[in-house]
């Protein structure tokens, strides 16, 4: 196989093998509604084997980001309503990436509501908010019950994102925020079922998968994770627990056939991914994290490798909409402008040029 050829995950048929990595973008706005100017920006990127959209919240209060979309109101999904109509008329795939964003807000982010985490331990950085910078708050501990609330959210977002037309969902369950919070051993000092030892820390992540594949079909449902990351004080230093907890939650995934496992680690050759690959049985996306660009010749590598089915790809992405013709030409590449990554408007958005105007 080999990059360029086309791949089936679960109920979604894939072009190539090349994914756009989750990328937030904070371009909708005060009301999370995605526009005229996001669905330009999706639409741009069809080509791409599969899109996944950037961190869309699933409640007002997991809402981390100023301009963040979400998809809880009926005017967010006819937002999005747009996006898949545009994606899917340039023949593209596009699935929701639903995110909780935990302790990673701000209540000058959203609306003025609560912050809420495993465990009443806060993030030693500030916040980047629509009043400037501030220290990350000390979270709310949600109580037992309202972790099970947590699971619903997640559930009701998945439906939500099917009605809008997307072909599936992505749950975030990396890089921090609230899915990872309680994966992870330094954010989650719980001593409920939901906390202590591996098992009860992957427990919320294997609620809110096994929901979501209930209501919208396994085959539509993939789950991004990314041990070891270390980002936004979700340590994990341990790789003994680390394989004891995501082997845990592997272990209890593998049965429901999901579309994709999505991995961001630094090694996605490595023993850790390819043995969390075992663990769960099914297709691969890999995404080698944030401290490198992934090029052609890494994703090519991965997969004729064997390493992964499919590879995210983000940075790239962002600068060139048209990135798998021209990694399928070896043609030159347009370089991000990374300043403009987290702007407001069509610059260093939407007006990186294709080969071929038109």
């Amino acid at each position: 196989m080999d990059l360029f050829s086309s791949v089936t995950l679960g109920d979604l048929e894939l072009a190539n093998r090349v994914a756009m990595a989750p990328l937030t973008r904070m371009r909708s706005g005060d009301s999370g509604v995605p526009g005229d100017l996001v669905v330009e920006h999706y639409a741009q990127r069809a080509s791409i084997g599969l899109i996944v959209t950037e961190g869309t919240y699933p409640n007002h209060e997991s809402q981390a980001f100023v301009g963040q979309p979400g998809i809880v109101t009926d005017e967010q999904v006819a937002g999005w309503r747009r996006v898949a109509e545009a994606v899917h008329a340039r023949g593209g795939r596009i699935v929701l990436q639903v995110m909780h964003g935990g302790r990673v807000t701000h209540p000058d982010t959203n609306g003025g509501r609560r912050v809420v985490a495993p465990s009443a331990i806060a993030i030693d950085g500030v916040a980047r908010t629509s009043t400037g910078k501030h220290p990350y708050p000390v979270p709310h501990a949600l109580s037992t019950e309202e972790v099970r609330d947590v699971v619903r959210d997640f559930r009701r977002a998945a439906e939500r994102a099917v009605e809008a037309g997307l072909d599936g969902v992505e749950i975030h369950g990396a890089n921090g925020y609230l899915l990872h919070e309680f994966l992870a051993p330094s954010s989650n000092v719980r001593d409920d079922e939901y906390g202590g030892s591996p098992e009860n820390r992957a427990r919320l992540v294997v609620e809110v998968v096994t929901a979501v594949a209930g209501a919208i079909g396994a085959g539509r449902v993939g789950l991004r994770i990314s041990p070891e990351h270390g980002i936004q004080d979700a340590l994990e230093p341990d790789r003994d627990d680390v394989l004891a907890t995501y082997g845990a939650l592997l272990d209890q995934l593998r049965p429901l056939g999901l579309a994709y496992l999505s991995v961001l680690h630094r090694e996605p050759a490595g023993d850790l991914v390819q043995e969390l690959r075992r663990r769960f049985g099914g297709h691969l996306m890999v995404n080698s994290g944030f401290s490198t660009v992934t090029t052609r010749d890494e994703a090519v590598a991965l997969i004729e490798a064997a390493h992964a089915d499919v590879v995210a790809v983000g940075r790239p992405v962002i600068a060139n909409p048209d990135l798998v013709e021209r990694w399928a030409g070896e043609h030159p590449e347009n370089e991000p402008r990374t300043h403009l990554f987290y702007a407001s408007g069509a610059e260093g958005y939407t007006d990186y040029p294709a080969l071929r105007a038109g």
